[in-house]
């Protein structure tokens, strides 16, 4: 934890520092079907039941795709440190028999060169954005909020939908399946690994919230909206999907789940003081529903993909 405030610190200095609250969990528990495997560079010149992580690499291994994640001390970057545990990690994944390995990299930071120089290559970007609560316009939220056509109802399931609501909510989230982005994030479209998916937030110190729009006539999900606050920063929590089935668009669903949600977290999390989402810079629909509601652009983040035994031979060391 210690390490990874000091690289925030360096890399994202307006983020929150992290709770020394279910990290370990955060790290270990993932889906079942998902494997993650860490390595971490240690400071071996200090006494016996001391410790200092100089660096950590780890890669979480699901699907067809291996995702990695490395964090240096900014004091010991472009030492070649990094290109190693890169290297650790990348040799395992192809031992696993992964083809293809991705990793997501902050904008404007020396990770961006740093996987360009090793042959990765961008695939994806998105904008996040920060919404402060203290600046939020109740009066005008609550307009939004209710401002969804008639034959729609609004539900809010913190921790989950029950399970009665889970066949409809899945069929919901297959909306967002056709994606063009490399996916490193892959969302749970079966009832049985949104199960597996809500219990591992859980496990992880990660409390889920669930806006839904119930088409009352069909009783079909029309719309949810998903935020997850951390118990390792709950001051800022994170907005994960938000999806519109695109028979009821145009109906305000969108702004009004969001607008609800908003509500919802004020009441429920008297702690929590922002909100970050990331959009696609073409989705321009959910760009200016996150404009009206208050959300303010801060950075962009970008997928790089690489092949794997491209890198595996990149990477061997050289006599």
């Amino acid at each position: 934890m210690e390490t990874l405030n000091a690289i925030l610190a360096a890399d994202l200095p307006d983020d929150p520092p992290w709770r020394d609250v279910h990290v370990r969990e955060y790290l270990a528990e993932t889906v079942p079907g998902e494997r993650r495997i860490c390595w971490v560079a240690e400071d071996d010149r200090l006494p016996e039941g001391e410790s200092e992580i100089f660096a950590a690499v780890s890669i979480l291994l699901l699907g067809d795709i291996g995702v990695l994640e490395v964090l240096v001390l900014p004091g010991l970057r472009r030492r070649g440190l990094g290109r190693q545990l890169v290297a650790v990690a990348v040799r395992r994944a192809y031992l696993e028999g992964f083809s293809t390995i991705g990793v997501e990299v902050i904008g404007g930071t020396p990770a961006m060169p740093f996987y360009e120089s090793l042959g990765f290559e961008r695939e994806y970007v998105e904008t996040r954005s920060v919404l402060s609560l203290s600046g939020v316009d109740w009066l005008a939220l609550g307009e939004m909020a209710g401002g969804i056509a008639p034959g729609y109802q609004i539900e809010c399931h913190p921790g989950g939908p029950p399970e009665e609501l889970l066949e409809a909510y899945a069929q919901a989230k297959l909306e967002a399946q056709d994606d063009d982005d490399l996916d490193l994030a892959p969302r749970s479209s079966d009832p049985q690994r949104l199960r597996d998916s809500l219990q591992t937030l859980h496990k992880r110190g990660l409390k889920p919230y669930i806006v839904l729009a119930i088409h009352e006539a069909s009783g079909v999900v029309a719309g949810l909206t998903e935020v997850v606050v951390p118990v390792q920063h709950p001051e800022r929590a994170d907005q994960y999907d938000t999806i519109v089935v695109r028979a009821h668009r145009g109906y305000g669903v969108d702004r009004a789940i969001k607008a609800r949600m908003l509500f919802e977290l004020r009441a429920a999390e008297p702690g929590l003081r922002e909100v970050q989402t990331w959009n696609a810079h073409d989705n321009v629909s959910m760009l200016k529903v996150n404009a009206e509601l208050g959300y303010l652009s801060d950075r962009d983040w970008y997928d790089y993909g690489a092949d794997v035994a491209q890198l595996v031979q990149t990477l061997e060391p050289v006599d």
